[in-house]
């Protein structure tokens, strides 16, 4: 089992874990379809009921949380780089 470990010593993430992503962008109709179609592309695994979806409250961006299941860190971090190179998105938490 692979982990990530802080200056401490002490383990932050512990591999394979459950991991919630945050991607928001402007409202668009179709970006929920569209964010969950690039994170499945990346060969994720992660449950499609328990995707999550908020506008803003003026209705300007929209936020989608998926939670996948991550077999390492280089496989976040390639996600993480698929989803800020995406041009429908602005922020990844």
């Amino acid at each position: 089992m692979a982990e990530i470990i802080n200056s401490l010593n002490k383990p932050l993430l512990q591999f394979p874990c459950d991991f919630p992503i945050k991607v928001i962008g402007k409202w668009h109709p179709k970006f929920e379809r569209v964010i969950v179609g690039v994170i499945q592309n990346s060969g994720f695994e992660f449950d499609n009921i328990k995707v999550q979806s908020k506008n803003s409250s003026n209705g300007n961006y929209i936020s989608v949380t998926v939670t996948v299941r991550a077999i390492s860190r280089a496989q976040l971090d390639a996600l993480y780089y698929v989803l800020t190179s995406h041009p429908m998105v602005r922020i990844v938490l």
